[in-house]
């Protein structure tokens, strides 16, 4: 669950809770609350919360992190406009060192590379990746579905040429971090670092 405050959109909070693939979408609004639907198959995708400043007290533009008292607040405002649905918090980091532990060619593909990444002591994922320095044992920055990028771009599971991919392995440009190399392939840590650590940029980023 991504939520994303804009006040150039006249005090309105959205939460990005699904990846509408492109489909056509629709929206039904009560009160001031609008619950935001895919055609196709009906899937929540995300809520519009207007006026959300009168709900608690939210600052600032772009993403914003939300306490487990703000998504019950939440979730009392989407009963009061008469939908069922029901909010889950997620406090789970979105970026973390990953550790590259198989790496092989995509069998579609002359420079992409599937890659079995270990997010946790007991969680290894699946990333398609083309990173030219991507490399077994290369521990990394992960970000897991439902990351938001500093670009504002939105990391969902999804598939390249035919093969699942959960996540993205980061390049510093991608993150944004301070004079970062204007060029392709993915941030290398230093091997000491622990699969499933929460990504700090000023603890990782390595000049």
């Amino acid at each position: 669950m991504i939520a994303i405050y804009n006040t150039h959109l006249n005090d309105v909070l959205m939460l990005i809770t699904g990846d509408n693939q492109g489909e056509k979408l629709t929206a039904t609004r009560n009160n001031n609350v609008a619950k935001v639907m895919r055609e196709d198959n009906g899937q929540v995708v995300a809520w519009n919360f207007f006026d959300a400043s009168t709900l608690f007290a939210i600052t600032g533009n772009g993403q914003v992190d939300l306490s487990d008292a703000d998504v019950a607040t939440l979730n009392e405002a989407i009963k009061t406009a008469g939908f069922e649905d029901v909010l889950v918090p997620d406090h789970a980091p979105k970026f973390v060192v990953g550790e590259i532990v198989d790496l092989v060619p995509h069998p579609d593909s002359d420079h992409l590379n599937i890659a079995q990444v270990k997010i946790s002591e007991d969680e290894t994922i699946q990333i398609v990746a083309g990173a030219p320095n991507a490399r077994l044992g290369l521990k990394t920055i992960v970000a897991l579905p439902g990351a938001m990028m500093p670009s504002g771009a939105l990391i969902f599971a999804g598939q390249l040429r035919g093969e699942d991919s959960f996540g993205m392995m980061a390049s510093p440009r991608e993150l944004a971090l301070p004079n970062a190399p204007q060029k392709r392939g993915i941030i290398e840590l230093a091997a000491s670092e622990i699969p499933g650590t929460a990504f700090d940029p000023a603890k990782h980023w390595q000049k």
